[in-house]
């Protein structure tokens, strides 16, 4: 079992270079940022997570330049997007962003990705709510062209571009993981498709999340692949939900720790520190 923490980089939180030292100090094995580039005030989107919307979401650091700085403080530590909202996204630069990530952390980037649950945030990217799962898609096809391709072209219904050159490319091959995030009725075929690994969160699905995971891996096998790697964002603590979770197949648990100052993010992370150790 891979532990990791996830957190919203803030300008009032901790600072994410000291959680990146501090969470690399304790052993953990990545760290995950989401994505949020800014909330609407419009309330008409609900969020998944209850009914106020915390305040966090509003004020969430750059993932990018977030994982960048604590990618020149760390040596081991992995860095990951929990999740990238692709759909707000121009590929071509996202895909550079990668790249260059990739590169400068020496290859140690999780590309986690999903598409998003706040309709007018998109909405204001020039995204359509329901078309967003194509568009997403087409995004990933056209940078993994990007990525594995000296020259890259990519022609679809919402990307579309002529042969082109970019640098650099990732150093992880063929690219860095593709983590799907979500728990939908199409999401295992999304991870077929073009993703590598899944991350769900935990009560969003409608079955047992071992019944989940033996249907995808049942899905991947007839489709030639091996087992999908499964990570849970938001995974509990105690010893008991740890056992759950690794006997129906998980192979990372990402604990959730609060936007608060260091007196507060850092006793918690020991304590996470704590419960991995005592798994292991």
């Amino acid at each position: 079992m891979l532990f990791g923490v996830t957190m919203f980089p803030t300008d009032y939180s901790i600072g994410v270079v000291e959680l990146g030292r501090a969470t690399e100090e304790h052993g953990f094995e990545s760290l995950f940022v989401p994505e949020h580039t800014h909330i609407p005030t419009s309330r008409r989107s609900p969020w998944p997570g209850g009914p106020e919307l915390p305040r966090e979401y509003a004020h969430t650091l750059d993932p990018f330049v977030s994982l960048a700085a604590v990618a020149a403080v760390t040596s081991r530590l992995r860095i990951g997007t929990g999740i990238c909202l692709v759909v707000e996204r121009d590929p071509i630069i996202t895909a550079k962003e990668v790249a260059s990530l990739d590169q400068l952390s020496g290859g140690r980037f999780l590309f986690g990705i999903g598409g998003g649950w706040n309709y007018e945030e998109m909405e204001n990217h020039g995204t359509e709510p329901v078309t967003r799962w194509k568009l997403l898609r087409e995004r990933v096809l056209a940078m993994k062209q990007i990525w594995t391709e000296t020259k890259a072209e990519y022609h679809g219904d919402f990307v579309n571009f002529d042969p082109i050159f970019q640098w650099p490319k990732p150093v992880q091959q063929p690219h860095p993981p593709i983590i799907v995030g979500g728990s939908g009725p199409r999401t295992f075929d999304r991870i077929l498709e073009y993703g590598d690994e899944w991350m769900p969160i935990p009560g969003r699905s409608s079955r047992p999340l071992g019944e989940d995971i033996a249907e995808l891996n049942r899905r991947a096998a007839e489709a030639g692949r091996g087992p999908i790697p499964v990570s849970i964002f938001g995974a509990k603590s105690e010893p008991a939900a740890i056992e759950e979770h690794a006997r129906a197949g998980v192979g990372r648990c990402v604990f959730r720790l609060p936007s608060e100052p260091a007196d507060v993010v850092l006793p918690l992370l020991a304590e996470y520190a704590e419960a991995a150790r005592r798994f292991g």
